[in-house]
């Protein structure tokens, strides 16, 4: 079989992930990617379930059904129902998990947005969500909020597998390492396998040109200087990946079979459409890395994409990027800080809209 550029990535240390996850996705399509094009995981957040239960979809009517005879409310009928889908995730990319040791067949479920600033109810959330999941292939997804390093730490220390999500910030990222390595050396000191667990960290990356690049023009700063920050900031928190899991101290938790926690570049579809609709996956592939997509993006990569290993290309560059954005007057900081409140902002406003649209759902079928 004539190997793709979706083939090629996997075979440079990069894992495909699929940032969709509906019914009907389950009922065909996911199993052929699996297959065909080697996608090796699959991301859902509240945006994603809004989508798949918010639509003309009439697949969750059996169980909303069920559901609502029991006398579930409406947010445990939609937890209900993103688990059953989860699982079935889980089980369709279980072979892959299998096969790669847990190097790949991941599937990531969201713990409730409302809950981004309190740590205690989000441990135990993603405690709940594991347990109803109850499969080894599952991430729990926590957002990087200063709450959730809190979450992040105890529940790696607890052998919870973690999907770090809504990284914007070197500086940010260095907390979500430090959170994962004080949760393995906790797991590995109160007497469990540290193998046994593992994490990604989740770098949005075109949401990081979006904000800058707003500010550059307003800024009326050089126009060559928007649409570079984001891979930018990528490429150095590669960097800071590498300098943090080296050294003595990850040295002896590697020694006891302890996994590192894997970059993943989140929001890839370019939004600008006078720039490559590759151009977030094409730039930052390198080793032990993830790359989540939406489908149309997986087309065009298998389409038109070049699969190089360019994530290490150009370092002096990328710093000289942060140093012209810093000239310009627009403080990366503030960007970090903005997307991160926006983006908890925007899964909340998901998180209620399917939850309304649910609500409507399941009068409806009550009225039937």
């Amino acid at each position: 079989m004539t190997r793709t550029p979706l083939d090629l990535l996997t075979e440079l240390g990069q894992s495909v992930w699929l940032d969709d996850l509906s019914r009907e996705l389950l009922a065909g399509s996911l199993s052929e990617l699996a297959r065909e094009d080697a996608v090796r995981g699959v991301t859902s957040n509240p945006t994603i379930f809004a989508k798949a239960m918010g639509g003309d979809s009439d697949r969750y009517d059996e169980q909303m059904r069920e559901l609502v005879a029991a006398g579930h409310d409406v947010k445990e009928t939609f937890l209900a129902l993103a688990v059953a889908d989860v699982v079935a995730a889980c089980d369709v990319l279980r072979p892959w998990w299998d096969e790669g040791r847990g190097q790949h067949g991941w599937v990531s479920l969201e713990v409730d947005p409302n809950l981004a600033g309190d740590a205690d109810a989000t441990i135990a959330e993603a405690e709940r969500i594991h347990a109803l999941v109850d499969r080894p292939n599952l991430y729990v997804k926590v957002p990087a909020t200063a709450a959730g390093l809190v979450a992040i730490e105890e529940l790696i220390a607890r052998g919870i597998r973690v999907n770090v999500t809504l990284i914007f910030s070197l500086t940010r990222y260095a907390e979500v390492a430090e959170a994962y390595l004080r949760g393995v050396e906790r797991l590995a000191a109160a007497g469990g396998d540290p193998a046994t667990v593992t994490s990604v960290a989740s770098f949005f990356v075109s949401r990081v040109d979006t904000e800058a690049d707003k500010r550059l023009e307003a800024a009326g700063a050089d126009a060559g200087l928007q649409g570079r920050l984001a891979i930018a900031n990528a490429k150095l928190a590669y960097q800071r990946y590498k300098e943090i899991f080296s050294g003595a101290r990850w040295e002896a938790l590697a020694e006891r079979g302890a996994n590192v926690q894997r970059c993943l570049w989140a929001s890839t579809s370019t939004k600008d459409p006078r720039r490559s609709d590759v151009m977030y996956v094409e730039t930052l592939i390198g080793p032990d890395t993830v790359n989540t997509m939406p489908l149309p993006t997986i087309r065009a990569f298998k389409d038109h994409g070049r699969a190089e290993p360019t994530l290490e290309r150009d370092l002096d560059e990328a710093r000289r990027v942060f140093e012209l954005v810093a000239a310009a007057g627009v403080d990366y900081d503030d960007v970090c800080d903005v997307l991160e409140r926006k983006g908890v902002e925007s899964f909340i406003a998901s998180y209620d809209e399917v939850l309304r649209a649910l609500e409507a759902r399941r009068a409806e079928l009550s009225a039937v």
